[in-house]
């Protein structure tokens, strides 16, 4: 079953999109980010960005502009809410999830505890 946004609460900044769409349309054949969320990392749970493919029965398509994001239904139990944004300063460049069901993260910014 495909969804949009609007049912799963996960939203984009207009920097991820924008950013998501660069990463996608300059690598031929991938059609899509996919956020995952899996267990372990130094808080308990990791985030983990993969370009894919294809996209599978159980996924969220989340979709700004011409950017694309996949979250599968598992992980959305952890990302609802979330706004997954792309942050460029000093430090370099990262994708960042805004989650208000953290409540603790470490210093790496892909980890955290629920």
């Amino acid at each position: 079953m495909t969804t949009t946004a609007m049912t799963s609460d996960v939203t984009l900044s207009d920097a991820a999109a924008k950013r998501i769409a660069q990463i996608v349309g300059a690598d031929a054949g991938k059609q899509a980010l996919r956020v995952s969320v899996e267990g372990g990392g130094c808080s308990g749970f990791s985030y983990k960005f993969d370009l894919v493919e294809d996209q599978q029965d159980d996924d969220v398509v989340i979709a700004k502009g011409d950017a694309k994001v996949l979250v599968d239904s598992m992980s959305l139990v952890y990302m609802a809410g979330s706004e997954i944004d792309f942050v460029d300063n000093l430090l370099g460049q990262s994708f960042q999830i805004k989650n208000p069901n953290a409540v603790a993260s470490c210093g790496c910014g892909t980890s955290f505890a629920i």
